[in-house]
């Protein structure tokens, strides 16, 4: 049973989950400080990473041509939307105490689930222009948003790993407004080259986009992308809850997604 019925902060909802000041080591803070983003790896274990990729492709096929119009759909990849609905397999994905201690790091202040979608870049496709998960953003402004990146399947150098551009999370404006052109290289750009299980949280105003899938293979990853509490959710998450995922969620789960 939840002994606790009502959560009404999001320090709260997080220490119910188990979060500490010690959740998050300084050589990690730093890292989301300074660069933007963090990498854990083993976040996902070789049995959880198998029901995942089970329930993946069940829900491609199941949804066909229909998978991620909840949210979005993008030419030349798979994608799938409000996965919060689609399994209890998902459940442990938003409610993990590494990245709500993250989340909580980056956006300081009270926060929600924006939405819990999937994407993987077909062979020969999947190339993003860099972008940032926000509009412009002046230079003290707090951050609003910061996304997740769970890999479901390892990212190499040469099947469609996310590049992101260290620092620029930084910065007002966008790509553009410094001289850059977004579909091109960026001579400071890293690649994630992290094997399945891994997860990278990345501050959404950082400068970040897909790569091409080089290879014959697809590359499976959610993202859990979370907002600060006063703007909207890409998904409302209230509109499309399910009554068998409010029943088995404790209150903390449902504090996050605002439900």
């Amino acid at each position: 049973m939840h002994h606790i019925t009502k959560i009404n902060r999001i320090e709260e909802a997080v220490q119910a989950i188990g979060v500490t000041e010690q959740t998050l080591t300084e050589e990690e803070k730093n890292s989301l400080n300074e660069k933007g983003f963090v990498v854990f790896t083993g976040m996902l274990d070789a049995a959880e990473l198998e029901t995942l990729r089970a329930k993946y492709e069940e829900l491609m096929e199941k949804e066909g041509m229909n998978a991620g119009k909840e949210v979005h759909q993008e030419e030349g990849t798979r994608r799938l939307s409000d996965l919060v609905n689609k399994g209890e397999c998902f459940d442990s994905v938003y409610t993990n105490q590494k990245l709500l201690a993250a989340v909580y790091h980056v956006l300081k202040r009270e926060f929600k689930l924006s939405s819990l979608n999937a994407r993987d870049a077909i062979p020969g496709a999947g190339l993003q222009a860099l972008h940032a998960d926000w509009g412009s953003r002046e230079e003290f402004e707090p951050f609003h948003v910061c996304n997740s990146i769970w890999l479901i399947d390892d990212f190499t150098p040469d099947n469609g790993a996310t590049r992101i551009v260290p620092g620029t999370h930084k910065l007002a404006g966008y790509p553009r407004d410094y001289g850059i052109d977004p579909r091109e290289r960026h001579p400071q750009e890293e690649l994630i080259v992290a094997p399945a299980g891994s997860v990278c949280v990345i501050n959404s105003h950082l400068w970040h986009g897909g790569t091409l899938n080089r290879t014959t293979k697809t590359r499976r990853a959610m993202h859990a992308y979370f907002t600060a509490r006063e703007h909207q959710q890409q998904l409302d998450q209230a509109a499309y809850i399910r009554k068998r995922t409010y029943d088995r969620l404790s209150p903390a789960a449902r504090y996050i997604l605002d439900v």
